[in-house]
Protein backbone atom coordinates (compact mmCIF):
# COMPACT_ATOMS: atom_id res chain seq x y z
CA UNK A 1 0.00 0.00 0.00
CA UNK A 2 1.31 3.55 -0.75
CA UNK A 3 1.42 6.34 1.94
CA UNK A 4 1.35 9.99 0.58
CA UNK A 5 2.13 13.28 2.12
CA UNK A 6 0.04 16.04 0.88
CA UNK A 7 -0.61 19.38 1.43
CA UNK A 8 -2.95 22.46 0.08
CA UNK A 9 -2.30 26.33 0.01
CA UNK A 10 -6.21 26.76 -0.34
CA UNK A 11 -6.41 30.24 0.45
CA UNK A 12 -7.24 32.06 -2.51
CA UNK A 13 -8.12 35.47 -1.91
CA UNK A 14 -10.13 37.66 -4.68
CA UNK A 15 -10.82 40.64 -5.31
CA UNK A 16 -13.88 42.49 -6.50
CA UNK A 17 -13.94 40.10 -9.50
CA UNK A 18 -10.54 38.69 -9.39
CA UNK A 19 -8.87 35.46 -8.16
CA UNK A 20 -5.52 34.39 -7.46
CA UNK A 21 -3.06 32.53 -5.33
CA UNK A 22 -2.26 34.07 -2.24
CA UNK A 23 1.57 33.81 -1.98
CA UNK A 24 2.40 34.64 1.98
CA UNK A 25 5.70 34.14 1.61
CA UNK A 26 9.01 33.67 -0.71
CA UNK A 27 10.78 30.88 1.69
CA UNK A 28 9.72 26.97 1.47
CA UNK A 29 6.38 26.30 1.60
CA UNK A 30 5.25 24.03 4.67
CA UNK A 31 3.90 20.90 3.78
CA UNK A 32 1.41 18.86 6.03
CA UNK A 33 0.31 15.37 6.55
CA UNK A 34 -2.32 13.60 4.07
CA UNK A 35 -5.38 14.56 5.38
CA UNK A 36 -4.99 18.14 4.77
CA UNK A 37 -6.04 19.65 1.47
CA UNK A 38 -3.57 19.18 -1.67
CA UNK A 39 -2.93 20.50 -5.21
CA UNK A 40 0.52 19.10 -5.43
CA UNK A 41 2.58 15.37 -5.11
CA UNK A 42 5.24 15.45 -2.78
CA UNK A 43 7.95 12.41 -1.77
CA UNK A 44 6.41 10.18 0.77
CA UNK A 45 7.82 11.78 4.02
CA UNK A 46 4.88 10.06 6.47
CA UNK A 47 5.86 7.20 8.64
CA UNK A 48 4.38 4.30 8.95
CA UNK A 49 4.19 1.37 10.61
CA UNK A 50 2.51 -2.48 10.71
CA UNK A 51 0.73 -3.65 7.82
CA UNK A 52 -1.60 -0.04 7.75
CA UNK A 53 -5.10 1.16 8.82
CA UNK A 54 -6.91 -1.55 10.32
CA UNK A 55 -10.67 -2.60 9.81
CA UNK A 56 -13.04 0.29 10.66
CA UNK A 57 -14.57 -2.03 13.55
CA UNK A 58 -11.39 -1.90 14.67
CA UNK A 59 -12.70 0.95 17.06
CA UNK A 60 -11.09 2.79 20.22
CA UNK A 61 -14.44 4.30 21.10
CA UNK A 62 -17.32 3.42 19.50
CA UNK A 63 -19.78 6.23 20.55
CA UNK A 64 -21.96 4.23 22.82
CA UNK A 65 -22.12 3.05 26.91
CA UNK A 66 -19.47 0.31 26.92
CA UNK A 67 -20.95 -3.03 29.37
CA UNK A 68 -18.45 -5.77 31.37
CA UNK A 69 -19.92 -8.60 32.86
CA UNK A 70 -18.32 -10.61 35.91
CA UNK A 71 -19.41 -13.27 37.26
CA UNK A 72 -18.41 -14.65 41.33
CA UNK A 73 -19.04 -17.88 42.37
CA UNK A 74 -19.75 -18.80 46.46
CA UNK A 75 -20.39 -21.92 48.26
CA UNK A 76 -23.67 -21.37 49.85
CA UNK A 77 -24.83 -23.04 53.60
CA UNK A 78 -25.71 -26.17 52.29
CA UNK A 79 -22.85 -26.66 50.78
CA UNK A 80 -24.31 -25.77 46.61
CA UNK A 81 -22.77 -23.75 44.82
CA UNK A 82 -24.42 -20.35 43.46
CA UNK A 83 -22.67 -17.32 40.83
CA UNK A 84 -23.42 -13.86 41.37
CA UNK A 85 -23.37 -11.79 37.86
CA UNK A 86 -22.72 -8.00 37.92
CA UNK A 87 -22.65 -6.15 35.35
CA UNK A 88 -21.05 -2.98 34.71
CA UNK A 89 -21.74 0.38 32.32
CA UNK A 90 -19.17 2.43 32.41
CA UNK A 91 -21.21 5.56 29.84
CA UNK A 92 -20.51 6.97 26.80
CA UNK A 93 -16.58 6.36 25.80
CA UNK A 94 -16.89 9.65 23.57
CA UNK A 95 -18.81 11.80 26.40
CA UNK A 96 -16.04 14.51 26.73
CA UNK A 97 -16.06 14.61 22.69
CA UNK A 98 -19.32 14.68 21.39
CA UNK A 99 -17.79 17.19 18.63
CA UNK A 100 -14.52 17.83 16.87
CA UNK A 101 -13.04 21.44 16.20
CA UNK A 102 -11.30 21.40 13.09
CA UNK A 103 -7.77 23.40 13.81
CA UNK A 104 -5.30 23.59 10.26
CA UNK A 105 -2.96 26.32 9.52
CA UNK A 106 -4.47 29.52 7.58
CA UNK A 107 -5.12 28.74 4.29
CA UNK A 108 -5.62 25.02 4.69
CA UNK A 109 -8.21 22.64 4.84
CA UNK A 110 -8.94 19.12 6.58
CA UNK A 111 -9.72 16.50 3.77
CA UNK A 112 -12.66 14.02 4.88
CA UNK A 113 -11.87 10.44 3.91
CA UNK A 114 -13.76 7.39 2.80
CA UNK A 115 -11.59 5.37 5.00
CA UNK A 116 -9.07 6.32 8.13
CA UNK A 117 -6.46 6.05 5.81
CA UNK A 118 -4.81 8.72 2.96
CA UNK A 119 -4.98 5.86 0.52
CA UNK A 120 -8.37 7.44 -1.37
CA UNK A 121 -9.31 9.96 -2.53
CA UNK A 122 -10.72 12.82 0.00
CA UNK A 123 -14.73 12.68 -0.10
CA UNK A 124 -14.51 16.46 0.89
CA UNK A 125 -13.01 19.00 3.06
CA UNK A 126 -13.91 21.25 6.03
CA UNK A 127 -12.85 24.65 6.68
CA UNK A 128 -10.31 25.76 9.68
CA UNK A 129 -12.88 26.03 12.88
CA UNK A 130 -15.78 24.15 11.44
CA UNK A 131 -17.84 21.92 14.30
CA UNK A 132 -18.20 18.27 13.63
CA UNK A 133 -20.63 15.26 15.12
CA UNK A 134 -18.57 12.70 16.45
CA UNK A 135 -19.33 9.05 15.22
CA UNK A 136 -16.43 7.12 16.43
CA UNK A 137 -12.59 7.14 17.40
CA UNK A 138 -10.76 4.18 14.86
CA UNK A 139 -7.65 2.88 14.59
CA UNK A 140 -6.07 4.26 11.47
CA UNK A 141 -3.34 5.01 8.85
CA UNK A 142 -0.28 6.33 11.08
CA UNK A 143 0.84 9.18 11.02
CA UNK A 144 3.99 10.67 12.43
CA UNK A 145 3.44 8.27 15.21
CA UNK A 146 -0.73 8.68 16.09
CA UNK A 147 -2.74 6.37 14.12
CA UNK A 148 -5.92 7.98 15.96
CA UNK A 149 -8.74 8.85 13.79
CA UNK A 150 -12.36 10.26 14.05
CA UNK A 151 -15.17 8.84 12.06
CA UNK A 152 -17.33 12.27 11.72
CA UNK A 153 -21.53 12.47 10.65
CA UNK A 154 -21.50 14.96 8.15
CA UNK A 155 -20.03 15.37 5.40
CA UNK A 156 -19.50 11.62 6.34
CA UNK A 157 -15.97 9.93 6.42
CA UNK A 158 -12.85 9.83 8.73
CA UNK A 159 -10.59 12.45 9.41
CA UNK A 160 -7.06 12.43 11.19
CA UNK A 161 -6.99 13.33 14.50
CA UNK A 162 -3.78 15.20 14.49
CA UNK A 163 -5.98 18.46 12.93
CA UNK A 164 -9.08 18.41 14.92
CA UNK A 165 -9.95 19.06 19.03
CA UNK A 166 -12.53 17.31 20.73
CA UNK A 167 -15.16 20.01 21.93
CA UNK A 168 -18.11 20.50 24.28
CA UNK A 169 -18.76 23.25 22.30
CA UNK A 170 -22.42 23.53 20.61
CA UNK A 171 -22.91 23.92 17.06
CA UNK A 172 -24.33 27.74 16.10
CA UNK A 173 -27.74 27.70 15.42
CA UNK A 174 -29.04 29.43 12.00
CA UNK A 175 -29.42 33.21 12.14
CA UNK A 176 -32.73 34.68 12.22
CA UNK A 177 -31.53 37.39 9.52
CA UNK A 178 -28.79 38.86 8.88
CA UNK A 179 -28.25 42.28 9.72
CA UNK A 180 -25.62 45.37 7.93
CA UNK A 181 -22.37 45.45 8.68
CA UNK A 182 -22.56 48.60 9.98
CA UNK A 183 -22.97 50.02 13.41
CA UNK A 184 -26.38 50.56 15.29
CA UNK A 185 -27.59 53.79 13.24
CA UNK A 186 -25.13 54.41 10.80
CA UNK A 187 -26.06 55.13 7.33
CA UNK A 188 -24.26 54.37 4.09
CA UNK A 189 -24.42 54.67 0.31
CA UNK A 190 -24.26 51.48 -1.97
CA UNK A 191 -21.74 52.50 -4.77
CA UNK A 192 -22.07 48.97 -6.17
CA UNK A 193 -25.22 46.41 -5.58
CA UNK A 194 -25.92 42.81 -7.04
CA UNK A 195 -24.56 42.36 -10.75
CA UNK A 196 -22.15 45.22 -11.12
CA UNK A 197 -20.83 46.23 -14.16
CA UNK A 198 -18.09 47.78 -12.10
CA UNK A 199 -16.53 44.33 -10.46
CA UNK A 200 -19.77 42.08 -9.45
CA UNK A 201 -19.95 39.66 -11.66
CA UNK A 202 -18.79 35.60 -11.31
CA UNK A 203 -17.89 34.77 -7.70
CA UNK A 204 -18.81 38.86 -6.78
CA UNK A 205 -22.48 38.82 -8.55
CA UNK A 206 -24.48 39.15 -5.35
CA UNK A 207 -21.80 41.39 -3.15
CA UNK A 208 -22.62 45.14 -2.08
CA UNK A 209 -20.09 47.45 -2.08
CA UNK A 210 -20.29 50.00 1.00
CA UNK A 211 -19.15 53.57 0.56
CA UNK A 212 -17.18 54.19 3.69
CA UNK A 213 -14.52 56.62 5.27
CA UNK A 214 -11.74 55.40 6.16
CA UNK A 215 -11.10 53.01 9.59
CA UNK A 216 -15.28 52.92 9.76
CA UNK A 217 -15.87 50.08 12.24
CA UNK A 218 -17.31 46.88 10.09
CA UNK A 219 -19.66 44.73 12.48
CA UNK A 220 -20.66 40.92 11.93
CA UNK A 221 -23.72 40.45 10.23
CA UNK A 222 -24.45 37.87 11.85
CA UNK A 223 -23.13 35.14 14.58
CA UNK A 224 -20.75 32.90 13.48
CA UNK A 225 -17.02 32.09 13.89
CA UNK A 226 -13.85 33.36 12.26
CA UNK A 227 -12.72 31.03 9.90
CA UNK A 228 -10.50 32.90 7.30
CA UNK A 229 -8.65 35.67 8.11
CA UNK A 230 -6.25 38.05 5.88
CA UNK A 231 -4.11 40.62 7.61
CA UNK A 232 -1.01 40.86 6.31
CA UNK A 233 -1.24 44.35 3.89
CA UNK A 234 0.05 47.37 6.01
CA UNK A 235 1.46 50.93 5.83
CA UNK A 236 3.80 50.92 3.33
CA UNK A 237 3.27 48.14 1.12
CA UNK A 238 2.02 48.58 -2.26
CA UNK A 239 -1.55 47.96 -2.19
CA UNK A 240 -2.10 49.41 1.08
CA UNK A 241 -3.96 52.38 -0.66
CA UNK A 242 -5.70 50.15 -3.42
CA UNK A 243 -4.29 49.57 -6.86
CA UNK A 244 -5.56 47.43 -9.85
CA UNK A 245 -6.04 43.58 -10.18
CA UNK A 246 -2.81 42.77 -9.44
CA UNK A 247 -3.40 43.63 -5.69
CA UNK A 248 -6.13 40.98 -6.02
CA UNK A 249 -4.72 39.08 -3.18
CA UNK A 250 -3.83 41.76 -0.81
CA UNK A 251 -6.72 42.82 0.64
CA UNK A 252 -7.09 42.28 3.94
CA UNK A 253 -10.44 40.36 4.58
CA UNK A 254 -12.34 38.60 7.17
CA UNK A 255 -14.75 35.67 6.34
CA UNK A 256 -17.44 34.32 9.17
CA UNK A 257 -19.06 30.65 9.27
CA UNK A 258 -22.21 30.94 9.90
CA UNK A 259 -25.02 28.29 11.26
CA UNK A 260 -26.82 27.46 8.31
CA UNK A 261 -23.17 25.97 6.95
CA UNK A 262 -23.02 29.98 4.52
CA UNK A 263 -20.60 32.53 5.45
CA UNK A 264 -19.95 36.34 5.65
CA UNK A 265 -16.72 38.35 3.70
CA UNK A 266 -15.60 41.65 4.44
CA UNK A 267 -12.94 42.95 2.62
CA UNK A 268 -10.34 45.62 1.65
CA UNK A 269 -9.80 46.38 5.15
CA UNK A 270 -7.68 48.73 6.72
CA UNK A 271 -7.44 46.99 10.29
CA UNK A 272 -8.66 43.23 11.42
CA UNK A 273 -9.80 42.99 14.95
CA UNK A 274 -11.26 39.42 15.14
CA UNK A 275 -8.26 36.38 14.94
CA UNK A 276 -9.09 32.95 13.28
CA UNK A 277 -11.54 30.79 15.25
CA UNK A 278 -12.94 33.60 17.22
CA UNK A 279 -16.55 33.53 18.04
CA UNK A 280 -18.33 36.35 16.94
CA UNK A 281 -21.55 37.70 17.93
CA UNK A 282 -24.14 39.98 15.59
CA UNK A 283 -22.67 43.72 16.03
CA UNK A 284 -19.36 42.66 17.22
CA UNK A 285 -16.46 45.18 15.29
CA UNK A 286 -14.73 42.80 13.36
CA UNK A 287 -12.23 45.26 11.56
CA UNK A 288 -12.22 48.49 10.04
CA UNK A 289 -12.89 50.03 6.71
CA UNK A 290 -10.02 50.68 4.17
CA UNK A 291 -8.46 50.17 0.29
CA UNK A 292 -6.09 47.38 0.63
CA UNK A 293 -6.63 45.26 -2.55
CA UNK A 294 -7.97 46.02 -5.57
CA UNK A 295 -9.82 49.09 -4.51
CA UNK A 296 -10.09 52.65 -6.12
CA UNK A 297 -11.08 53.91 -2.68
CA UNK A 298 -12.07 53.58 1.40
CA UNK A 299 -15.44 50.81 0.83
CA UNK A 300 -16.23 47.72 2.70
CA UNK A 301 -16.83 44.60 -0.16
CA UNK A 302 -20.06 42.57 1.62
CA UNK A 303 -21.49 39.58 0.30
CA UNK A 304 -22.94 36.50 2.07
CA UNK A 305 -21.33 33.32 0.21
CA UNK A 306 -21.23 29.33 0.05
CA UNK A 307 -19.04 27.60 2.55
CA UNK A 308 -16.66 25.81 0.00
CA UNK A 309 -13.40 25.59 2.83
CA UNK A 310 -11.80 28.52 1.29
CA UNK A 311 -11.44 32.30 1.82
CA UNK A 312 -13.54 33.03 -1.27
CA UNK A 313 -16.39 31.17 -2.51
CA UNK A 314 -19.42 31.77 -4.73
CA UNK A 315 -21.84 34.18 -3.59
CA UNK A 316 -25.41 34.03 -3.02
CA UNK A 317 -28.31 36.16 -2.65
CA UNK A 318 -28.60 38.52 0.24
CA UNK A 319 -31.30 40.02 1.66
CA UNK A 320 -30.61 42.65 4.58
CA UNK A 321 -32.82 42.63 8.15
CA UNK A 322 -33.08 46.47 7.52
CA UNK A 323 -34.00 47.00 3.74
CA UNK A 324 -34.12 44.13 1.43
CA UNK A 325 -31.77 43.77 -1.62
CA UNK A 326 -30.54 47.49 -1.81
CA UNK A 327 -29.65 48.88 -5.11
CA UNK A 328 -27.01 50.46 -6.07
CA UNK A 329 -27.34 54.77 -4.85
CA UNK A 330 -29.25 53.70 -2.41
CA UNK A 331 -28.72 54.79 1.24
CA UNK A 332 -29.12 52.37 3.81
CA UNK A 333 -29.05 53.05 7.89
CA UNK A 334 -28.15 50.10 9.95
CA UNK A 335 -30.17 48.33 12.92
CA UNK A 336 -27.72 45.89 13.57
CA UNK A 337 -27.96 46.87 17.39
CA UNK A 338 -26.20 44.18 19.92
Amino acid sequence: MRFERRWLLAFMIAACGDSGPLLTSAGPVTTFPGPLGTTAEEPPTTTTSGAGPGPITEAWMTGGPTTSTTGEVTTTSDGGLETTTTTTTTGDPLADCPRLRVMVPAGEVLNVRPSPSTAEEPVATLANGQLVETVAAVAGETIDGNSLWYQIASPAGFVFSGFVSCTLDEPPAPPAGYYLPLTCGMSAKITQGNDGGVSHQGKDFYAFDFGLGLNTPLVAMADGTVHHVFAETGPGDPCYDGGGPECGPYGNLVVILHGDNTSSYYKHLNEVHVTLGQAVTRGQTIGLSGSTGYSTGPHAHVMRQENCGQSKCQSIPLSFVECGVPTQGQTVTSMNCP
